[in-house]
């Protein structure tokens, strides 16, 4: 039975995450307070990635077409003037 150890990647800060993904730092520092970014650890005010986690959110970003639609996701249905007004 073939083993399925898991190589061990340590984790990296913001700028080694800007690197890795291809965003800005500025950017991940950014949606990590607005939410909606891959998942960090916090420790002693230290912000870090772990890349198994920046690999599952860059994938879950993934689209097949430009209409913007995620494959499993409804589609934002557009509001009315008269339905946001209400």
């Amino acid at each position: 039975m073939p083993t399925t150890e898991k190589t061990h990647r340590p984790p990296v800060d913001t700028q080694g995450a800007a690197l890795y993904t291809g965003f800005a730092g500025s950017y991940l520092t950014k949606i990590r307070c607005t939410g909606g970014g891959p998942v960090f650890i916090k420790r002693n005010g230290t912000v870090r990635y772990d890349l198994d986690d920046l690999d599952a959110w860059l994938e879950a970003g993934k689209l097949a077409s430009t209409s913007g639609a995620r494959k499993g996701l409804p589609r934002k249905r557009k509001v009315s003037e008269a339905e946001a007004a209400a």
